[in-house]
């Protein structure tokens, strides 16, 4: 008689975010270093990389310019459960009224109860989609779902004990040359994309945006980086700029999904690019 086993359950995003790599993760597989001790990551987003690689790294540096995010992040580290308390309520409380209610509170003092909010308003707007107005406000409209999934209990507490061994800072990507200086380290940017069209949309999801000028502050950081031995990963969209930019690095193609278009027609297969700073076997 064979008894089944059951693999033990694995940490993963806790968040819906434009951009994200969880379907991406088995087409990146092979890039990642065979070996790092620390991991940094300064676009945070989802996580979905942190996430899929948290048990393969000693520590790990996790940041992003959006506030409101590294609270969600350090309140899930550090109080979770008050935070699925927080979450139950919503869940109970959630219609259409409540929705933007919660939407329009802008000045919560207790940071677990901010962070439920924003995880409340992921869960239940339009596509997943964190998108600001020029105030730094949440401006989403609630989505058609029958029955979102609000207060994801056991997908929190995973999160929660992979990031027990991570620091979570608000500050730019080139707060990583400071801290990132040796081959045992790993870096991996996924930035807001640079158009490929003048229609394109979704590159960056608050009110900083990002411009051709960050992206060429980018590749400077990842070539010094590159310069000091640490192990560099970036994606970005399959376009004329990008691989001038990155022209003497490795760079690979993906084959990645749009998720998030206003034309549903748009929605399909993608090449973006995935670049590092040393070879794939």
């Amino acid at each position: 008689m064979t008894i089944a086993v059951s693999s033990p359950a694995l940490p993963r995003p806790f968040l819906k975010w434009a951009g994200g790599k969880g379907r991406l993760i088995q087409q990146y597989q092979p890039y990642f270093p065979s070996q790092f001790r620390r991991y940094y990551e300064p676009f945070l987003g989802g996580g979905a990389i942190f996430f899929h690689l948290s048990d393969r790294c000693q520590r790990a540096v996790l940041a992003d310019l959006n506030q409101e995010l590294v609270n969600v992040y350090r309140c899930v580290r550090d109080e979770v459960e008050t935070v699925i308390q927080w979450l139950e309520r919503h869940r109970l409380d959630h219609s259409h009224t409540h929705y933007y209610q919660v939407r329009a509170q802008n000045m919560l003092s207790s940071s677990s109860e901010r962070a439920a909010r924003l995880i409340y308003l992921n869960k239940t707007c339009f596509n997943g989609l964190y998108r600001e107005n020029s105030k730094g406000q949440f401006n989403v409209p609630m989505g058609r779902y029958k029955k979102p999934k609000i207060c994801d209990v056991s997908t929190l507490r995973l999160a929660s004990k992979a990031l027990q061994h991570t620091e979570i800072i608000c500050d730019p990507f080139t707060e990583i040359l400071r801290r990132a200086k040796t081959q045992e380290d790993f870096v991996y940017f996924d930035p807001p994309y640079h158009p490929i069209s003048a229609t394109s949309n979704f590159t960056g999801y608050n009110r900083y945006g990002f411009s051709a000028d960050d992206q060429t502050r980018l590749q400077k950081t990842f070539a010094s980086l590159a310069e000091q031995g640490v192990s560099v990963m970036l994606s970005n969209s399959d376009c004329p700029f990008i691989r001038d930019l990155y022209q003497d690095f490795f760079i690979h193609e993906i084959q990645a999904s749009r998720a998030i278009n206003s034309n549903a027609r748009r929605r399909g297969k993608i090449s973006e690019l995935l670049i590092t700073s040393y070879p794939v076997p």
